[in-house]
């Protein structure tokens, strides 16, 4: 049985942690109005950028003029996986989540006899992946000297990417990160970017027609490698918000045990204390009665 000093020390070291806690929830909840604007402000231009490129593929289809950034290769055989995670811990499972989408397609494409090449955005996932997936690490971007993601950090990432599949180092190119949804709810994603995959366009009946100038191919050879660049920013927004949406509720949950834990730590300790001074009385009792 811990003894009354043991357990006052521990509670003063619990008290301490949950000052920690509550503090960095209130940072993170700071931070995520911040975040969560500028992930839901990049949609709209996003989704627009993609409905436009996916009009010009449909147009162009895979003819032979087509840009190699829509047609690829036209082989499936090696697969650069970009894994995009946080550089710092403690928001529960987010980064987890995003490694264990990204270690289930590796999986499953080693099983299919491919050829797995991995570039890891972010420490936590580089830490998750290094022990069973090292030997396929081709490299690493750091952002943890980054105060603010901004474009600037996304097209870095996208001219090594694009840089490397113009080496033909890889066939098909897919980002992993965690698309926000709310503070609670984060959603681990998988997104192909090379060959770019659209959507295709909807047919609502309208028979308007365009003419590019210059034309669809040379549009597309311009706009592919910037919109490489945009899915990236788009995803470390998305990231963004949703590590910080997760230390909150991660930070909240601590700070809520921790009081449950001093509440229970505090009726120990006055039990103990309660018994040591009813054994305190007996002896003083005992010994007038002797004498």
């Amino acid at each position: 049985m811990p003894s009354l000093k043991d357990l006052k020390n521990r509670i003063e070291s619990v008290k301490s942690t949950r000052k920690i806690t509550k503090a960095m929830q209130m940072v993170a909840a700071a931070k995520l109005r911040r975040a969560q604007e500028a992930a839901e402000m990049s949609r709209p231009y996003a989704e627009r950028f993609a409905a436009v490129m996916g009009q010009l593929a449909a147009s162009v289809g895979d003819s032979d003029t087509a840009p190699k950034l829509l047609t690829g290769t036209g082989r499936d055989q090696t697969h650069l996986l970009v894994v995009m995670t946080a550089e710092r811990g403690l928001c529960g499972g987010f980064n987890a989540n995003i490694a264990k989408l990204a270690r289930q397609k590796a999986e499953a494409l080693v099983a299919e006899g491919k050829t797995v090449r991995i570039l890891t955005v972010g420490k936590k996932g580089r830490d998750a992946l290094r022990r069973d997936w090292s030997e396929h690490f081709v490299g690493h971007v750091d952002l943890s000297e980054v105060k603010r993601v901004g474009y600037g950090d996304a097209q870095r990432i996208a001219k090594d990417v694009l840089d490397r599949f113009d080496a033909e180092e890889f066939d098909v190119a897919t980002i992993f990160f965690s698309r926000f949804q709310n503070v609670v709810t984060q959603i681990p994603t998988a997104t192909q970017i090379i060959p770019a995959q659209f959507d295709a366009p909807e047919d609502d009946g309208a028979t308007t027609l365009y003419d590019y100038e210059p034309g669809e191919e040379e549009i597309l050879a311009e706009l592919l490698p910037k919109g490489v660049a945009t899915q990236i920013f788009s995803a470390l927004l998305e990231n963004g918000a949703s590590e910080q949406g997760a230390r909150m509720s991660a930070m909240d949950n601590a700070t809520r045990n921790a009081g449950e834990m001093i509440d229970k730590l505090t009726i120990e300790y006055n039990r103990s204390r309660q018994a040591a001074i009813t054994n305190e009385l007996i002896e003083i009792i005992s010994g007038a009665e002797a004498l």
